[in-house]
Order: C-alpha cells, then structure tokens, then sequence
C-alpha cells in the first residue's frame, strides 16, 4: 500500500441524533464539523434527526449512495436507554463491521469514564463504499473518539496504514 505525502481531503456527513436538541444547541454536531475542517476535510452535509431508526436509516442511507460522500460520523443514539436505537438502524446497512473501532473506542474512554465506558455501543465500518462511525452523543465521547482515533484513520499521511489511502481500493 502506498501512503500519501499529503493530506487527501474528504467529504464527511455529520448526523446528530438527537430527541432534545436542536441545531442550534448541538454541541457534539458542531465539535465534529470544526475538527473535520480543522483537519483539511469537508463538511458535505449536516442534519440533526430523533431516535427513530428508519428516519436515520433512510438519511445515512441517501449519504452511503451519494458516490462523493466518503464518511459520516453519527454522535448519539448509542446508549442503553430505551430511545436509543442508532445501532439497530445503522448496523443493518453495513457491509463491513470494523469491530476494533467499538474496542479501541471504550479501552481510550476507560481512561477518562472508567468502567462506564461499558455503556458505550460506539460502532464504525463500511456501507457501500463509505465509512461510518457511530459516536455518544457527549461532546467528550466525540472528541475522544475524533482525537484519539478518526482523524489520524483518516489522515492519508498516517503510517503505517489508515482508512483514507484505502478508499480507493474500496471498489476492487
């Protein structure tokens, strides 16, 4: 696999999932839409949804068929109570489950949550082409996850491997 000497901007979608906030109050939305920029990629498109899985399946599901959408990072709907339904209707539209996202997301988050980490069921892969990670809906859980794991997964200069140089090897 060859690496990049420089950054390959991507197009990203934030999906805030949410049934008390508006764009307006979306913290978590907006740390996500300031990293991915502050990183070199570009913000494609943005919306704030209920928990209601086939309201969020159907809009993830018209970003993973855009060909010019090459991510989207989804904050919330990944707890235990009984709205939150972002695994149920995202999980089902995977065509590859990247398990060490989840892993690696709860063993960083024990550091700073400790054993609540457990409640976390961040998820990531890959549907149709695009990559998909599923975050809390903390600002924390998001900037956790952004730092510590997504923006150098996709930083094409990242050695010895990241998400970003793969994507054109998605198709084969």
């Amino acid at each position: 696999m060859s690496h990049a000497d420089a950054l390959i901007p991507l197009h990203l979608c934030v999906l805030t999932v949410s049934d008390s906030r508006t764009l307006a109050e979306d913290r978590s939305g907006d740390y996500l839409v300031e990293a991915l920029a502050q990183a070199g990629h570009h913000l494609h498109d943005r919306a704030l949804l209920p928990d209601d899985r086939y309201r969020l399946r159907a809009t993830v599901s018209q970003w993973i068929a855009d060909p010019a959408v090459d991510g989207i990072l989804v904050t919330g709907g990944t707890g235990f109570t009984g709205r939150d339904s972002t695994p149920e209707a995202l999980l089902p539209l995977l065509d590859k489950e990247m398990p060490g996202f989840g892993e690696l997301f709860r063993h960083v988050s024990v550091e700073e949550i400790g054993t609540s980490s457990l409640q976390s069921r961040a998820f990531a892969g890959l549907a149709n082409q695009t990559f998909l990670f599923c975050l809390p809906g903390s600002t924390s859980a998001c900037r956790t996850a952004w730092e510590k794991i997504i923006r150098a997964q996709l930083d094409a200069r990242t050695r010895p491997c990241n998400l970003a140089t793969l994507r054109p090897r998605l198709k084969e």
